[in-house]
């Protein structure tokens, strides 16, 4: 499964490769790494079904996460991909408008990669 990992944090690339080592050495995840909205947006132009599932921080300098949300959902290539935010704050405000936006699923930071590993591994 590739996945799109979008976080303004440089070193969430280092706990993804640590947190799942063994699955990507194995073939199962394939990550690819943006550090912003904008970055996201060009990369899905350039690849438009290459990510199967993007995880996005909501709180991002420039472009927020929820701003990346309703722009990829407006454009979305098909399949659509699925999309879960990512937020340090538990803002119940910020959830339901990504919810209503179309985010499939919502984690909270620091991430359990534990459940991470167990929603992203029973995936319809």
């Amino acid at each position: 499964m590739k996945i799109l990992v979008v976080d303004d944090e440089q070193d969430i690339k280092i706990l993804f490769e640590q947190r799942f080592r063994r699955e990507i050495r194995e073939g199962a995840f394939a990550f690819m790494f943006c550090y912003s909205g904008e970055e996201a947006l060009a990369f899905l132009q350039e690849h438009p079904s290459e990510a199967i599932l993007i995880l996005s921080d909501i709180n991002m300098p420039g472009m927020s996460g929820l701003e990346l949300l309703r722009r990829i959902r407006e454009k979305s290539p098909q399949p659509p991909p699925r999309i879960m935010m990512i937020t340090a704050y538990g803002d119940p405000e910020k959830q339901e408008e990504a919810m209503r936006l179309g985010a499939d699923d919502f984690l909270h930071k620091p991430l359990d990669f534990h459940a991470l590993k167990h929603k992203l591994t029973h995936l319809p």
